[in-house]
């Protein structure tokens, strides 16, 4: 099943809504990869990681009749594993609490640098969500897959000219919509 168009993610959606397991496997495959480099983030445990998301399908699968609002497929996905990973993380605090004394300065710059990673994280995933598609999937081939110009050319069938301008075209799209995290996102996207 290949869906190209925009409102590709909102058709899978009706189809999974009636139990169509294709249109299931098709968007497991479009974002599982994703998911897990984003639940390592969190956890930094690439096994828990692939489980956290695999639950997180299970749960989508089984939710799938309640699934009507969903604007933003990619960000209710990014969502669900957000919040699993953090469930985790709290799980394996609570089992490992060990009483600390922590500088109260401390506490809260680590917890203002963990809020503005998590919001840069959504709104990154936001951001690359609203990507053209074509622009959408030469970002992923390149930043998240880490395949070379000439291999994403090779994939989606352009030449390296094109995958160049089509990258060029969503670092300038990303940095416009996400200019209050410029900083930060110079330094992991190498823009």
């Amino acid at each position: 099943m290949k869906i190209e168009t925009e409102d590709g993610d909102k058709f899978l959606l009706t189809q999974i809504q009636s139990g169509n397991e294709e249109a299931f496997n098709f968007i497991f495959r479009k974002y599982y990869k994703v998911l897990v480099v984003q639940s390592v983030r969190f956890v930094h445990d690439q096994d828990t990681a692939q489980s956290l998301v695999q639950n997180c399908f299970i749960k989508f699968w089984e939710k799938r009749h309640e699934l009507q609002n969903i604007e933003n497929l990619c960000s209710y996905l990014f969502i669900m594993m957000r919040n699993k990973s953090i469930d985790h993380l709290r799980k394996q605090q609570r089992m490992h609490s060990v009483p600390l004394t922590v500088n109260s300065d401390f506490l809260e710059s680590v917890t203002d640098e963990t809020i503005d990673a998590n919001d840069l994280s959504t709104h990154l995933w936001q951001a690359i969500a609203v990507l053209p598609e074509r622009c959408r999937k030469a970002f992923e081939f390149s930043r998240i897959d880490g395949l070379t110009y000439s291999q994403i050319a090779q994939k989606m069938g352009i030449s390296n000219k094109a995958v160049e301008a089509l990258i060029s075209r969503s670092l300038k799209l990303l940095r416009a919509n996400l200019v209050d995290f410029l900083g930060i996102l110079i330094f992991l996207l190498h823009i």
